[in-house]
């Protein structure tokens, strides 16, 4: 069972919508090789069953994996290199350190301009460490929670692994999508197969998904999502380095710093338990696979900007601006407003049989809030407008 990080739901609602797209994190540039090296062909099928699941089996291994996304957004306030806030899930830029021995042994570093960010798992526990705001989450049964084909545990709200992203995207291929491999690559300096997937329907805003798998152990090494007509991918997360070598054991090690906020939590808690997180059971959809649109009410969204329950209470009720609050409820000097400004600020209004709103549209995915309720989908506004008062 996934470990949950149920403090950190003060951003999960729009987070998770914005996961219809397939993530938003944005910034550096993954480089691709030219190389096309030689490898044993496979076909398309035999690519999908060598990396679905329990099929990989991922070796001891040290890399690093960048993020990169261009979704055509408004450029977004940053906040100030909290790498778990909202904002950063919108714009921040990442490259991980990945750390990997066993499916408890691991270690995965976000370094920030003077902070840092680690999820460690030390064979019994997994440990959240914030340096920015000297705090630990212990989470105490993730023994064994993790996936043993995966090198992390699902305790981050965005994949920060090619695995995850591909895992994510496998469990739904089905009749509705197109499965082609191109032409190999190198990536890390691994050679590497390309296997592609596209959906049918030209409602679907996404072009293809192009999922890198390494020659040798079927590792997942790099995920691209193309939107409709691009030539480069809106989204990226994938290895720029990789050695295929034990880490050293003191990597796997943790004890909090003196003076450190430690929580413990467990895989039991629910994230809704949590004061202030959004409740999930007001989230409906409407399709599925490629099309799926997911709703929620519209108070959700300012919710998880940090503006409702569990926000600055410092701040008043008459027009005073809070701050955007991070996991661990440490202000990060960003209001919510101005946020919702620069995110909402290309919103035009629209209007049809379904009744009137606004819409967000940009390369990968299209969000319409209408009736006091926010559908969000990687789909063509046309599908939204078709899910408004038929979600379930």
């Amino acid at each position: 069972m996934p470990v949950k990080m149920s403090r950190r739901a003060r951003w999960a609602v729009p987070g998770a919508a914005v996961a219809v797209t397939g993530a938003v994190i944005a910034g550096l540039q993954i480089p691709a090789a030219d190389a096309s090296p030689n490898l044993p062909a496979k076909t398309p099928a035999q690519l999908l069953a060598s990396i679905a699941g329990d099929n990989v089996k991922v070796p001891p291994m040290t890399g690093t994996v960048v993020e990169t996304a261009d979704f055509g957004l408004p450029q977004l306030p940053q906040a100030a290199n909290n790498p778990s806030s909202l904002t950063s899930l919108l714009t921040g830029n990442h490259t991980v350190k990945v750390y990997y021995q066993d499916s408890t042994h691991f270690r995965l570093s976000v370094p920030q301009p003077g902070s840092e960010t680690d999820v460690v798992g030390d064979g019994s526990k997994v440990w959240l460490w914030e340096s920015a705001s000297n705090s630990v989450t212990e989470f105490t049964d993730a023994a064994g929670a993790a996936k043993p084909t995966a090198p992390m545990p699902s305790v981050t709200p965005t994949p920060l692994t090619p695995q995850q992203a591909a895992d994510q995207v496998l469990a739904k291929v089905g009749q509705t999508t197109l499965v082609s491999v191109q032409a190999n690559q190198m990536v890390a300096g691994e050679p590497s197969y390309q296997l592609v997937l596209a959906p049918k329907d030209s409602r679907s805003k996404i072009g293809k998904i192009v999922i890198a798998v390494d020659g040798k152990y079927n590792v997942p090494l790099r995920f691209q999502v193309y939107a409709v007509g691009a030539a480069s991918p809106a989204f990226q997360v994938g290895y720029t380095a990789l050695q295929w070598v034990a880490p050293d054991a003191s990597n796997f090690s943790f004890t909090p710093p003196h003076g450190a906020s430690v929580d413990v939590a467990n895989g039991k808690q629910s994230a809704s338990a949590s004061p202030g997180a959004p409740d999930t059971r007001s989230f409906g959809s409407y399709g599925k696979d490629w099309l799926t649109v997911v709703s929620f009410p519209q108070s959700d969204l300012t919710n998880g900007f940090g503006t409702a329950a569990g926000a600055n209470p410092s701040a008043s009720s008459s027009g005073q601006q809070q701050d955007i609050y991070s996991a661990n409820n440490k202000g990060v000097g960003v209001s919510s407003q101005e946020l919702l400004n620069a995110l909402l600020g290309s919103a035009k209004p629209v209007s049809g049989s379904w009744g009137s709103g606004t819409l967000v549209s940009s390369s990968l995915f299209s969000m319409l809030m209408t009736g006091g309720k926010v559908y969000i989908g990687a789909v063509q506004p046309s599908v939204l407008y078709a899910a408004v008062g038929h979600t379930s």
